[in-house]
């Protein structure tokens, strides 16, 4: 599987989520409302609150507080202070990374990624710096245990998917941004378990790290990943196996 992949599933099952509740309705929270706000409050006619509203359900977040956020982002609430600004830089090995974050106060936010980045033997870049080195992607994952992992990479190759790859029971499906959205009804329709769906960063190649970088890696991915103003996270570091299983990944 791809860098972006084996990161988003190691955030998976350190169980994140459940660990780090509240941080995380924050940080769905502030997606939905520049969702509403950059395409307004239907989420019928806003693909990109579609997803945000889609994330925040699949993470148990109450639905008052979707509403809120929405209400929030269409003018129910001051919003005119968030930003979205996206930062580039290096991580161990060479690696490249790029956040995305939602923010109020920009000095703070670059000050407290510098941060993150210099701990992790890593380093904030100049816009521009890693971006090429990513494609925008829908990127859908499948849980395909109890399934033929062969009928959903066929089910998303006939739905319009660019390319599939398998990692044990867990696909990931790659789409054209535009046809995440069908592509991903048609795999649930098919009876298959979607676990995440996103616009995302993929990485065009990656780079393959030794255990030491990896584990250095994997700890500055999480705490860049932790800091409040921070969306998204994506990296094109290839963790090894041996990494991956001392951890219980």
């Amino acid at each position: 599987m791809s860098g972006h992949s084996k990161w988003s599933t190691i955030k998976h099952k350190k169980g994140a989520i459940d660990a780090k509740r509240g941080q995380l309705f924050t940080k769905l929270a502030r997606d939905i409302v520049m969702a509403a706000r950059n395409g307004g409050g239907d989420p019928a006619m806003n693909a990109g609150l579609r997803l945000a509203v889609a994330k925040a359900r699949e993470s148990n977040m109450p639905g008052d507080n979707v509403e809120r956020a929405i209400l929030k982002g269409t003018g129910g609430g001051a919003t005119d202070a968030l930003m979205e600004i996206t930062y580039e830089g290096y991580g161990p090995g060479g690696t490249a990374v790029i956040v995305d974050t939602v923010t109020d106060n920009r000095n703070r936010t670059v000050a407290e990624l510098r941060a993150a980045f210099s701990r992790g033997g890593g380093n904030l870049g100049e816009n521009g710096a890693v971006a090429w080195l990513f494609e925008t992607r829908g990127v859908i994952s499948v849980d395909a245990k109890g399934k033929d992992t062969d009928d959903v990479q066929l089910a998303a190759i006939e739905a319009g998917a660019l390319d599939v790859s398998v990692d044990d029971d867990d696909v990931e499906v790659l789409t054209e941004p535009s046809d995440l959205e069908s592509v991903r009804e048609v795999l649930k329709s098919a009876g298959f378990k979607i676990e995440n769906a996103e616009i995302a960063r993929v990485p065009k190649t990656t780079i393959a790290l030794d255990e030491k970088a990896a584990i250095q890696a994997i700890k500055l991915l999480e705490r860049i990943d932790d800091l409040d103003d921070v969306s998204k996270v994506y990296s094109n570091a290839d963790f090894p196996a041996s990494v991956l299983e001392a951890a219980g990944l």
